[in-house]
């Protein structure tokens, strides 16, 4: 498939531009210490981290959210995570010059998570990322990704029609929304990317790494 050339992209957060994963591991390996338990191995942990409480609780103690003490963990752990939310989360390499590019290039770029606002606000300033045209949470809109609304609603800030915006995460959902949303799709295997293997996703492309991902760009018209 031919790309179009994008005026603007929008990137999820988690596993996209940032590794926050280790915080968000720490802070569900608090409740469980607190509990008596050991803390749970992080190479389990970090393949659900963009899942965020749902995927952590769910790997750290084997619950869901209909389960009767799921809401209690889950209060804990954003309390945790709030608590010590940019302790060892970085960009992930590549990132900061992928942003430098685009902005050479004058494609805006913005950040599309299912991340809570109050948590997306305390974090992005402290990675970094305060100089994006947009920051669109979990909570922006009425519906979380895999709805297309918080794409819609990114692409209203940034004034851009969503078929001239791409949209980068590494997490199938991210396809989901960016599809429905009728813009381009970009795989970000550099990711978390979940149990379910980025090449089955169906996205218009995807991409190893974040100077790859400007190498397609560069190809471009």
């Amino acid at each position: 498939m031919k790309l179009p050339t994008p005026l603007a992209i929008l990137f999820d957060l988690d596993g996209t531009l940032a590794d926050t994963a280790p915080d968000l591991a720490e802070a569900v390996n608090q409740l469980r210490v607190t509990r008596g338990l050991a803390p749970a191995d992080y190479a389990l942990l970090r393949p659900v981290a963009s899942a965020g409480a749902r995927g952590l609780i769910g790997v750290a103690f084997g619950i869901t959210p209909q389960d009767a003490e799921y809401a209690e963990l889950r209060d804990n752990f954003l309390r945790n995570y709030a608590a010590a939310i940019a302790v060892n989360s970085r960009l992930f390499e590549g990132v900061s010059e992928l942003l430098s590019n685009l902005q050479e290039k004058n494609i805006a770029w913005g950040i599309v998570t299912n991340k809570a606002a109050q948590l997306t606000d305390q974090l992005v300033p402290q990675i970094g990322l305060h100089h994006a045209a947009c920051v669109i949470s979990g909570d922006t809109t009425a519906h979380p990704k895999p709805h297309p609304a918080p794409l819609f609603e990114a692409a209203k800030r940034i004034g851009v029609q969503p078929e001239h915006c791409w949209y980068v995460g590494d997490d199938l959902r991210d396809i989901q929304a960016g599809q429905a949303a009728g813009m381009t799709t970009i795989a970000a295997a550099w990711g978390y990317c979940g149990e379910v293997a980025p090449a089955t996703w169906n996205a218009d492309a995807l991409v190893e790494s974040p100077q790859q991902l400007f190498d397609l760009l560069d190809r471009l018209p």
